[in-house]
């Protein structure tokens, strides 16, 4: 049904087969690369044992990370010679996205009070900013120009409600499932958080299929987010998702209002951070289990944030006679449960490591405190036995020791 969906959709642009343009070319080559390093990544992890798979996790961890930022560098280098940007939307969105990722390095270094309300108020003014700016753009009709559409065909109140209620619950769950979590943000965590959201944002752009109006099928793009929050917690997972969702609004710009921005960029991959909800859950025996029931509400929520953003947004494009919450709902059908599918499925295979597991583990658990060496207590002891044996005697104690 969904696959019979997407072959019907007309505009739906498959990468992996796209070779007409230079750009299209160089897409595509990158798109099978990446698949030929992935499934060589794969045949090693499973071939490799004992310690030797401990430190082929390392180095290629290393590797990847060095390979990902390539890939985003090339990709984001396309994406602006191709497509060209819009300063009042660009600008803004780049200057929030600086303020967020100097705040982290900040913080992986300085993680004081005073450094961490210094930062929030910053990336708070560049976010509010931001906002201003996607006010601007659709009060002037530029974006509804832009997007083919007129002011009474977008539901500006629904948006709001809906991105303000969606924010809710997603927030709310997050707090919920992540109340056991009693760690901050430490260097561990900011460093794999800003791996993980590379990663997510390279396999973003291996696109199997991209979809007319915004979406696309990629090779488990979600995987590295839903990882991170597995791993560190839905509370920690839904803010990397959210950093991740205005990265994102780089690469599939539609943007035609700010409460839609919300629904379809930062709140939608916001959702995913839920991925690790049922991490910590005793009952579920098995992590695959686990991450496939939290993989599934992650999606879900993704699903409903795009589905309120196509109904209220963009149900001008509805079919003829075809009502916009039923268009929505197809759309959104066509290639949501696919990405949820290939990333079920990538999850399962990866968590089936044992190597890998306790590698999460030794990198997500809180670092110990550090105890004294046994030399020192034994220097210690002796400077006690040393200040008690300087102590005066009592004149009894003398007499006696006389005798």
């Amino acid at each position: 049904m969904f696959l019979g969906n997407l072959l019907d959709e007309e505009g739906a642009i498959w990468f992996p087969l796209e070779f007409g343009t230079p750009f299209d070319a160089i897409r595509a080559v990158l798109f099978w690369v990446s698949v030929l390093y992935i499934a060589v990544g794969l045949i090693l992890l499973i071939a490799i044992r004992g310690e030797g798979r401990k430190k082929f996790l390392r180095v290629g961890g290393i590797v990847t990370v060095i390979y990902t930022a390539a890939l985003c560098l090339v990709f984001l280098i396309l994406a602006f010679i191709e497509d060209g940007i819009k300063p009042i939307l660009f600008y803004p969105i780049l200057v929030l996205i600086a303020v967020v990722a100097a705040g982290g390095v900040v913080l992986f270094f300085n993680r004081s009070k005073a450094a961490l309300i210094a930062i929030g108020c910053a990336a708070g003014a560049a976010l509010i900013a931001t906002f201003v700016c996607m006010g601007v753009n659709y009060a002037n009709g530029s974006a509804l120009e832009d997007n083919w559409l007129t002011e009474d065909q977008v539901n500006t109140v629904a948006l709001y409600v809906s991105a303000v209620v969606l924010a809710l619950v997603i927030i709310g769950a997050a707090f919920l499932f992540g109340r056991k979590d009693k760690t901050g943000w430490n260097s561990r965590s900011l460093a794999f958080a800003a791996v993980c959201i590379a990663m997510s944002f390279a396999l973003s752009y291996l696109k199997v299929v991209e979809m007319p109006q915004g979406g696309s099928i990629t090779i488990a793009s979600m995987l590295p987010l839903m990882i991170f929050s597995y791993m560190f917690g839905t509370r920690k997972g839904v803010f990397a998702g959210f950093i991740y969702g205005i990265l994102q609004a780089f690469q599939d710009t539609y943007i035609l209002h700010p409460a839609q921005f919300l629904l379809d960029y930062p709140l939608a991959f916001a959702a995913i951070g839920l991925a690790g909800m049922f991490a910590h859950t005793d009952s579920l025996r098995y992590p695959q289990l686990k991450f496939t029931l939290g993989a599934i509400v992650a999606v879900v929520g993704r699903f409903l944030s795009a589905y309120l953003s196509g109904v209220f947004a963009f149900g001008a494009f509805a079919a003829e006679g075809r009502p916009a919450w039923l268009h929505s709902l197809i759309y959104q059908a066509t290639y949501l449960p696919i990405e949820l599918v290939i990333v079920v499925a990538a999850g399962c295979i990866v968590l089936s490591s044992k190597a890998f597991l306790k590698e999460m583990e030794r990198i997500a658990s809180p670092a110990k405190p550090v105890k004294a060496a046994p030399v020192q207590e034994a220097a210690a002891s002796s400077q006690e036995a040393q200040a008690e044996a300087a102590i005066p005697e009592t004149p009894a104690e003398a007499k006696q020791a006389q005798k």
